[in-house]
């Protein structure tokens, strides 16, 4: 089955693939917002191409030409993210042997993308602020104040506005980064999208396992127009690479998909101290990895639930120490304090 008679890729956007109206109504904001030098904040799931659209605004702005930082939020520990975007003088702290300029520094004259911003401390947010309003940074254990010049994008995965209404969020910030929003759908909501980006995804395995193309038969399209797609653009990407490897003939069949197609009975899991967790997802095509971090997750979930959202309880009932326990939690997205039971 191929896709030649599809439309090509957005005239503004040629690397992007998507024709759905949901997603060109992305690819307009963007097109929009992308020559001026407003700040931008990117909503969606996670996998649904928040850097993917970031970098296409940089690209078709005016600081095209300048350096597009990117920075994941999520990523570095507390302790050092504040050092990585505002720079620190040397001997900051413990390990500052020199001096180091930070990501807006570096980006003078370009953007930076700050990926996973709801999850910034309180303090940082506090600091991101000032860059928001003053232009200015200050290195950490320094005293001089440095003028910065940079657009920034922001993305999430969360609902900003109500980690506003809970407290972890600064509303200030908030209302400095939401001057032009833009939603992207997942892509249960685009599912007109699917038969591009899956012919684009089975066109970049051939070249990296320098194989030959493989065509998905008309039923394995089905099966992919069918899923939900939890995971969105990313989880189609690595569902098509799986299914082009294990694939025995020329044509990729259902039985090729890693996925959850068919329908399953509940499965119950393995009690740990009064702890059940179902999971359909023992009997599909998900690999043995996928299994076990959904029942770790869901298991998590129960002890949480258990302990009204106290972390050293639910690590007690888990047998993890809490600091395993914290890993976790922040690796599965977990929000302790909305799982509290009554």
């Amino acid at each position: 089955m191929t896709f030649t008679e599809y439309p090509g890729s957005p005239p503004q956007f040629p690397e992007i693939i998507g024709h759905s109206e949901p997603f060109t109504e992305v690819l307009d904001l963007a097109a929009k917002v992308a020559p001026t030098d407003s700040t931008v904040l990117l909503m969606g799931e996670s996998g649904t191409g928040k850097e993917i659209i970031a970098d296409a605004i940089h690209h078709l702005s005016r600081r095209k030409d300048k350096p597009f930082i990117k920075l994941n939020c999520a990523a570095i520990p507390e302790g050092l993210l504040e050092s990585e975007l505002f720079g620190h003088e040397k001997g900051a702290f413990t390990g500052a042997t020199g001096k180091k300029p930070g990501k807006f520094e570096q980006a003078s004259g370009g953007t930076v993308f700050l990926d996973e911003i709801g999850d910034m401390s309180p303090s940082t947010q506090a600091k991101l602020l000032r860059v928001l309003q003053e232009k200015e940074v200050t290195p950490l254990g320094g005293t001089q104040v440095k003028q910065v010049d940079v657009r920034i994008i922001a993305a999430t995965n969360k609902e900003l506005l109500q980690e506003v209404r809970t407290g972890r969020f600064r509303e200030d910030l908030f209302h400095r980064l939401n001057v032009m929003t833009i939603s992207i759908p997942p892509l249960r909501e685009r599912k007109s999208d699917i038969p591009f980006l899956a012919d684009h995804f089975l066109t970049v395995t051939a070249k990296k396992s320098q194989t030959e193309k493989k065509p998905l038969s008309r039923s394995a399209m089905d099966c992919l127009l069918n899923y939900s797609w939890p995971g969105n653009v990313r989880e189609l990407e690595n569902a098509i690479e799986r299914a082009c490897l294990l694939a025995n003939g020329s044509v990729i069949q259902p039985e090729d998909l890693p996925l959850a197609f068919t329908p399953t009975r509940q499965v119950s899991a393995p009690r740990a101290n009064g702890l059940e967790v179902k999971t359909d997802r023992i009997e599909t095509k998900a690999s043995l990895n996928e299994t076990l971090e959904a029942i770790e997750k869901e298991l998590i979930i129960q002890a949480l639930k258990k302990s009204n959202g106290v972390q050293v309880e639910a690590a007690k009932l888990l047998g993890l120490n809490h600091k395993n326990l914290w890993h976790k939690i922040r690796k599965h997205k977990i929000t302790p304090s909305f799982l509290k039971e009554g």
